[in-house]
């Protein structure tokens, strides 16, 4: 179960895939609007209501994206995400009571395993980000590498009771009506931390390691990579475009929304060709676009078959499009939009993969263009790249997932 954009969603395709190979019977339970994710695949299709990018794009959406701040965004996806998630319990139940066990993401974690209580189904998160408080890094949500071991852990707290509020009324509503004494969002979430609900985390200790100071139950397994199908193609056109000249950079930023597309379309095509670069252009739900022989405008294409042909990828540094950069190997140049995507951007930095992040407010062409120049031509960021790609590849993401799962009894 899993609610948000392509992103909070995609990996779990390639996770469901996995586990049906593995002879496990999946349904993947999110927004009808990405139902075409599964095809293909072997899992089945749930679908909850809400479309998460018309609800971006309505009026509720756009003060999201005119937030200056990273609190006033929060603040706004907090409003946001109360006023709709009492839309998606009803089907999340239908879903649930036919399944014996549920795997349940970040972004419905206290809904989810509400549900899972009410129908006394053993249930695991399964989780993109780092959500539990840690010593070692702050909450990947503020966009702050850190404020100190003891502030880092607080704030953790802080920021994960703080979610619980989002779910609070609708969880309150839930339990009532699925037979369960009432509990307050904060003793709910004390007792799942005291019966150790185990959750599985999806990007690799390479990339981030388990924090020492986990408790027992939050364990890191890998990537899971999102099905792509078996035979993954790009468009002829753009083929024929990544053949006809040197590898080209690519640039999108994934399910974000900016204020202005053409005017920030308008600066990534002068750092572009400053650079002396190609460019592919993913629309995205930002709305970006390119003309000219140089450039290459797409919709949605598989990263997995594309970021191997670029000499370098900028991209808003959301989780699955950061691991896909990874796993391709090559150099990133991280435009962090909102939320963990700073944290990931960070990260990228850390690992030696790319010169550095750029904040997309104020992105002005000239900074852009000297960041790729030093991707596209300094070797180590390359050489580091290829080095952690080959490590990735080689780790099994799914399999820690399915001997949880065993353990769970399903």
């Amino acid at each position: 179960m899993s609610a948000g954009s392509r992103g909070d969603v995609a990996p779990f395709t390639g996770l469901g895939h996995g586990l049906v190979r593995a002879g496990h019977e999946v349904t993947l339970v999110t927004h009808g609007c990405f139902a075409d994710l599964v095809s293909g695949s072997g899992v089945g299709f749930h679908a909850l209501p809400v479309d998460p990018r018309a609800e971006l794009e309505s009026a509720r959406g756009q003060r999201l994206h005119r937030s200056t701040t990273g609190a006033g965004k929060i603040i706004r996806l907090v409003a946001l995400t109360r006023a709709l998630v009492g839309r998606l319990s009803d089907d999340m139940i239908a879903a649930a009571r036919s399944s014996d066990v549920l795997l349940v993401s970040g972004s419905l974690g206290p809904l989810g395993y509400a549900v899972a209580e009410g129908l006394d189904l053993p249930s695991m998160g399964v989780h993109l980000q780092p959500l539990h408080p840690t010593r070692e890094f702050a909450p990947p949500v503020t966009g702050v590498r850190s404020w100190g071991p003891a502030v880092n852990r607080a704030a953790g707290h802080g920021v994960n009771l703080a979610a619980e509020q989002v779910f609070a009324e609708t969880v309150r509503t839930l339990r009532s009506r699925l037979g369960l004494p009432p509990l307050g969002s904060v003793a709910a979430h004390r007792a799942r931390e005291r019966r150790a609900w185990p959750v599985q985390h999806g990007f690799s200790p390479l990339v981030v390691r388990r924090p020492r100071d986990w408790r027992r139950g939050l364990d890191v397994s890998g990537y899971w990579w999102p099905y792509d199908g078996e035979d993954a193609r790009l468009p002829s056109a753009l083929r024929d475009f990544l053949d006809a000249g040197p590898a080209p950079v690519f640039v999108g930023l994934g399910s974000a929304t900016v204020p202005d597309p053409r005017g920030l379309s308008a600066e990534v095509v002068r750092a572009l060709r400053s650079a002396g670069l190609r460019g592919v252009i993913q629309r995205g739900w930002g709305e970006l676009r390119a003309d000219g022989d140089d450039m290459f405008t797409v919709g949605e294409v598989p990263h997995s078959v594309l970021f191997p042909r670029m000499a370098a990828v900028v991209h808003h540094a959301g989780a699955g499009t950061t691991a896909a950069g990874l796993r391709a190997g090559v150099p990133a140049v991280p435009v962090p939009v909102q939320f963990d995507e700073g944290f990931w951007a960070a990260r990228l930095v850390s690992l030696g993969v790319s010169p550095g992040s750029l904040a997309l407010r104020g992105l002005r062409a000239e900074r852009l263009a000297q960041a790729l120049v030093r991707a596209t031509t300094e070797p180590s960021y390359r050489r580091r790249a290829r080095d952690l790609a080959e490590r990735l590849r080689a780790e099994d993401g799914v399999a820690p997932v399915a001997e949880a799962i065993g353990r769970l009894g399903g």
